[in-house]
C-alpha cells in the first residue's frame, strides 16, 4: 500500500497575503503546504481522503489520471470544498464517483453542491454516488476500512485505518475505545496544528505523546499551521521516527 500526503496544511497554514513571518517567506518547498488530504493506492485501487480547496492542484501535481473513490473525514470547507473538480474524473472514466461520507457530511455536500444533486441537472455537473458510512467498518471494492471517531472540539470527525496504516486529522481528543482501534498501526499520520494550545487540534507535544503511547514504527505530523514554525527547525526537535510531513511525501506500508 502506498500513501501520498497530498496536502499537509490548513487554512491557517497556507501562505497569508502580506504575512512577513519566516514560514510564509520561506523558500523551502516543505513550508508551502496545501490543505490536508491523502491518497491511498492499494489492490489496484486509488482512494482520496478529503477534497479540500486545493484538490485540483494536488491531482495535477501528482499526475493522477484515475480515481476510484473519495472518503470524507468531516464537513468543514477546507476538507470538502474541492469536490466539484471530480467532474474531470467523471469525464475520463465515464462513470459516477463513489463518495463515502457520514449523514452530516452528506447533508453539507447536498447543500454546498446542490446542483450536483438536483433532479434536473445541468450538463457537465459532477456525477456523484453517495455511500453512507458511520463508525462501523466498511469496504471499498474489497478494501476494508475501519473508521475511528475522534473529536474536533465538539464535532465528531472520522479517522481511518487500513491494515497497518492509520490517518487522523482535525482532532484534539480520542476516546479510549476509539484509541484501541489505532493500536498496532505501523505507520500513523496525525494532526498537530502548532506548539501552543488550540481549542480543536492537538499540539505538537500532544501528538508526540500519542505516537509514543501507540509505539508506532513511524509517524507523520500533518494539518500544520504556519504557527508551527519552519520545517527544517521543527524536524530537528522531533525523535527520529516522527516526521514533520510535507506535501507530496509518499511512503509504503
Amino acid at each position: 500500500m502506498r500513501i501520498t500526503l497530498l496536502g499537509t496544511g490548513t487554512s491557517q497554514g497556507v501562505p497569508v497575503i502580506g504575512c512577513t513571518c519566516s514560514v510564509c517567506q520561506s523558500r523551502n518547498s516543505k513550508d508551502k503546504r496545501l490543505r490536508s488530504s491523502i491518497m491511498i493506492e492499494t489492490q489496484g485501487k486509488r482512494i482520496v481522503v478529503d477534497t479540500g480547496p486545493d484538490f485540483r492542484q494536488q491531482m495535477l501535481r501528482e499526475k493522477v489520471d484515475s480515481l476510484d473513490a473519495v472518503v470524507f473525514t468531516h464537513e468543514h470547507k477546507d476538507h470538502m470544498a474541492g469536490l466539484d473538480d471530480i467532474r474531470a474524473f467523471n469525464f475520463i472514466q465515464r462513470k459516477e464517483m463513489n463518495v463515502y461520507a457520514t449523514r452530516e457530511v452528506q447533508s453539507a455536500l447536498k447543500r454546498d453542491f446542490h446542483y450536483a444533486f438536483a433532479k434536473q441537472k445541468y450538463p457537465g455537473v459532477p456525477q456523484i454516488h453517495l455511500n453512507l458510512i458511520d463508525n462501523e467498518p466498511f469496504e471499498i471494492e474489497g478494501i476494508k476500512i475501519i473508521p475511528i471517531q475522534v473529536w474536533h472540539h465538539k464535532m465528531p470527525v472520522l479517522g481511518f485505518r487500513i491494515g497497518d496504516f492509520t490517518y487522523i486529522t482535525d482532532a484534539n481528543r480520542i476516546d479510549p475505545e476509539e484509541f484501541q482501534k489505532i493500536r498496532g498501526s505501523k505507520k500513523l499520520v496525525i494532526n498537530a496544528l502548532r506548539k501552543t494550545d488550540h481549542i480543536s487540534h492537538f499540539t505538537l507535544d500532544e501528538a508526540v505523546d500519542i505516537i509514543t503511547e501507540l509505539n508506532a514504527d513511524e509517524a507523520f505530523i500533518t494539518h500544520i499551521s504556519h504557527q508551527m514554525g519552519k520545517h527544517e527547525v521543527v524536524t530537528e526537535e522531533l525523535p527520529g521516527h516522527i516526521n514533520l510531513a510535507y506535501d507530496g511525501l509518499a511512503f509504503q506500508v
